[in-house]
């Protein structure tokens, strides 16, 4: 049997390429002349000027403090989604964007990396940590329950490729141990 950790591994990877591929909208904080970035041509930007760029190029301009791209910071959306996660009883979901727990996974890294520069409090990450394991902890527990019920057509537009594979696993899991338990193997 194949390891299902590794599974989700290899979709996190996969994801995670294609996410750091997608472009993004970037405000340029200085001017610059054109940029050569891996096999890429940056052309000349103006300070204020709004470009569109792959996100890893972006989030190379905004290390180097040349641009900054805005988004709502990661924090204020996991608690927000812990906050509907937390009103809607079992067996519902609130929806989650696809590329939720690539988010997640990259702040709580950034974080970590931050309080090892002091950029940022170990509280804070801490904090973050506790938020993402509750999240976590509430969707498993809500998947599974639906996973011996629901299709992955019913919910499909509520929950995340990554959770759609932990869908599909935990429901072949639950009518194998059905089958077993009623002898009908």
């Amino acid at each position: 049997m194949a390891d299902p950790g590794t599974d989700v591994a290899k979709i996190f990877e996969q994801r995670e390429r294609e996410f750091l591929l997608a472009p993004v909208r970037a405000t340029m904080k200085t001017s610059t002349d054109e940029i050569e970035v891996g096999d890429m041509l940056l052309k000349k930007a103006n300070e204020g000027e709004r470009v569109e760029l792959p996100r890893w190029v972006a989030e190379e301009l905004v290390e180097l403090g040349l641009a900054e791209v805005q988004e709502e910071a990661f924090e204020v959306e996991i608690f927000k989604a812990l906050t509907r996660e937390k009103i809607l009883a079992s067996p519902q979901l609130s929806p989650l964007e696809p590329n939720f727990y690539i988010r997640m996974r990259r702040r709580l890294a950034a974080v970590k990396v931050g309080v090892e520069r002091g950029k940022y409090r170990r509280e804070d990450y801490e904090k973050l940590r506790t938020t993402s394991y509750d999240l976590i902890g509430r969707r498993l527990s809500k998947l599974l329950s639906m996973s011996s019920s629901a299709s992955v057509k019913t919910i499909a537009d509520r929950i995340t490729p990554e959770e759609k594979a932990f869908f599909s696993m935990s429901s072949s899991i639950s009518a194998a141990w059905k089958s077993a338990l009623l002898g009908e193997q």
